[in-house]
């Protein structure tokens, strides 16, 4: 292979059959490669990443193109699966697929890509990249209701320069029709959805295998106790289900939701209907920051942010601290801000970076909960 050849990471779903089916009808070399990050398998006895993994070298033989497949369950562990545990832990919901695509899909797989021979890589994420003035930039996917920028915004410039996004300018039912073209068994695959590594697995059963959690009251921000928590690890802001509380005759109709977690307690608070006022904040705090340009537009910038994916666009004022922490003002509150999430930038459709968010102004969950 050439400083040409393209390495598409082909995951045996439809987006990435789409994207090395398109990358195969131009004049540069094009290779396939499979991924394979975690090595437990699912207590149902399937593995699908068997199945993924077949898909993926049916689709490259169908195309004539080389296929690898390599495993990168060790480097999985070490840079994404411990930062999740370490986060649960906390009392935070991390969120593993911003680090999966920092760590492994443009990291370690470019690395792969590399020794290989290949000067680019490619996946099928629905995103776009171009170049103004030298500096690369990460672009929303034409496709509003699948764009994948948000999982990408920890991507730095070196990996940038190198990747494409082959199906970031089609939207989704174009993609499906091309793979069904293509006589690809792919084409009506259904969309992964989660965390890969839980698969159909139960959540909170698998993340007791590695996170102990106590037991303790599930109370009001009164702190009348209304019941009992597993371990607040378990839990998250704005969560509705799996709470355990029935009708109570002291309180109206209206469902629970988790507001935070007193974590010196152990406590989890929780408020009655969808948009009680302590499941709002107008502020943030950020650590970590990334930025695609390799550092922020200004110390102090408006812009519009998300705080997780799909989310409309919200407007608000970032400012950066002296420490290399960030706050955002948004100009209206936002609803279950969560910490160890991602809040991501944009302006227009150019998505800026991001950062993970540490607290927010909430009287719980936030500032005054920890």
């Amino acid at each position: 292979m050439s400083a040409e050849a393209i390495m598409v990471g082909v995951s045996g779903g439809v987006d990435s059959s789409v994207a090395a089916l398109l990358l195969s009808r131009s004049e540069q070399a094009v290779a396939g490669m499979f991924m394979k990050n975690w090595e437990e398998e699912d207590p149902s006895g399937s593995c699908p990443a068997e199945q993924d993994a077949a898909d993926a070298r049916a689709v490259c033989a169908q195309l004539g193109i080389p296929f690898h497949a390599r495993n990168f369950a060790s480097e999985y562990w070490d840079g994404v699966f411990q930062n999740f545990i370490e986060e649960y832990q906390a009392g935070r919901t991390p969120n593993p697929d911003v680090l999966c695509n920092r760590e492994i899909k443009f990291k370690t797989f470019l690395e792969h890509a590399e020794d290989l021979g290949a000067g680019r890589i490619a996946t099928g994420h629905y995103a776009r990249v171009d170049q103004v003035d030298g500096v690369y930039r990460l672009l929303r996917g034409r496709d509003g209701n699948k764009d994948q920028s948000y999982f990408l915004h920890g991507i730095g410039q070196s990996a940038l320069a190198r990747t494409l996004f082959p199906v970031g300018e089609l939207p989704k039912p174009e993609v499906r029709r091309l793979a069904s073209e293509a006589g690809f068994a792919t084409a009506a695959k259904k969309d992964s959805t989660g965390i890969c590594f839980i698969g159909e697995r139960e959540f909170r059963g698998f993340l007791s295998q590695y996170v102990a959690g106590q037991s303790g009251p599930i109370e009001t921000p009164e702190g009348h106790a209304i019941g009992s928590h597993d371990g607040v690890c378990y839990y998250t802001i704005g969560q509705r289900d799996g709470l355990g509380i029935g009708g109570r005759r002291d309180a109206g109709p209206e469902p629970w939701y988790v507001a935070g977690k007193e974590l010196a307690r152990n406590a989890l608070i929780v408020v009655q209907g969808h948009d009680h006022p302590l499941l709002f904040s107008r502020r943030l705090s950020g650590h970590s920051a990334s930025w695609i340009a390799g550092e922020p537009p200004a110390r102090a910038f408006r812009c519009t942010a998300k705080t997780r994916y799909r989310q409309p666009d919200q407007d608000c004022q970032v400012e950066l601290q002296p420490d290399g922490q960030l706050e955002v003002c948004f100009d209206q509150p936002q609803r279950a801000v969560t910490p160890g999430q991602s809040v991501v930038f944009y302006l227009d459709e150019v998505c800026l970076g991001g950062a993970v968010i540490a607290r927010t102004d909430a009287t719980y969950g936030g500032w005054n909960a920890s």
